[in-house]
C-alpha cells in the first residue's frame, strides 16, 4: 500500500546517529531526522556522510523522514 500524501526531496547525510537513524541536509538548507525504509534495511543498504538520498515525508510533521533511496 503506497502513501500518496508524502513529500519526496533529495538531501545529503550529514551525521550518523544511533539505532539506524541519520541527520539530513535538504536542498532547501533544511535538516531533519531520517531512518531507512524496511526495503533498505532488508537489502542491507549502507550509508555514509555525504552521501545523497532521497526522502519521504510527511505534510504533518516535516521534522522527520523515511530515506527510501541512496544515489
Amino acid at each position: 500500500m503506497a502513501n500518496k500524501d508524502v513529500i519526496e526531496i533529495d538531501g545529503k547525510i550529514e551525521e550518523l546517529l544511533p539505532a539506524g537513524t541519520f541527520r539530513v541536509r535538504l536542498e532547501s538548507g533544511q535538516s531533519l531526522t531520517a531512518h531507512l525504509s524496511g526495503k533498505m534495511r532488508l537489502n542491507k543498504i549502507r550509508l555514509g556522510i555525504g552521501d545523497t538520498v532521497r526522502v519521504e515525508m510527511t505534510p504533518y510533521d516535516l521534522t522527520k523522514g523515511r530515506i527510501s533511496y541512496r544515489y
